[in-house]
């Protein structure tokens, strides 16, 4: 074991942290439910995922599936979550000048008929994926 570890680090100390091709992608996971307003509302955060293609992981889920409930619950969300967006885990992040955002719920000016606006955006969302793309 202690062999392993030693060729472990020779290896990050030869590669060294500033190597981009070893770097991760970030990854994206959208849990919300599959059906309107819901869909409608995600459609500028698909957009602007789209222009990041190869560039980030996404990963889809349905909320009501037996994975989205699981994976809801893991983040401590309780009760009706129509999505939640994370990003390398996390729904909670801070915004360039360091507003703290959470990307739960309806994104603001999500054109839903019904009148959902939340406290998040697609531009919101792309801010922290360019912190983290950097």
């Amino acid at each position: 074991m202690r062999k392993l570890f030693c060729l472990t680090g020779l290896v990050l100390f030869l590669v060294g942290p500033g190597v981009g091709a070893w770097a991760k992608s970030p990854l994206i996971e959208i849990v919300a439910l599959s059906h309107w307003p819901v869909q409608e509302a995600l459609k500028p955060v698909r957009e602007m995922l789209a222009n990041y293609s190869g560039e980030v992981e996404v990963v889809e889920t349905d909320a009501e599936s037996r994975e989205g409930v699981t994976r809801l619950r893991s983040l401590g969300l309780k009760g009706h979550v129509p999505l939640a967006v994370l990003v390398d885990g996390d729904f909670r992040a801070l915004l360039p000048g360091g507003r703290p955002v959470k990307f739960v719920g309806f994104p603001a000016n999500a054109n839903s008929p019904m009148g959902l606006s939340g406290s998040w955006s697609a531009a919101d969302l792309e801010n922290v994926l360019t912190s983290k793309l950097r």
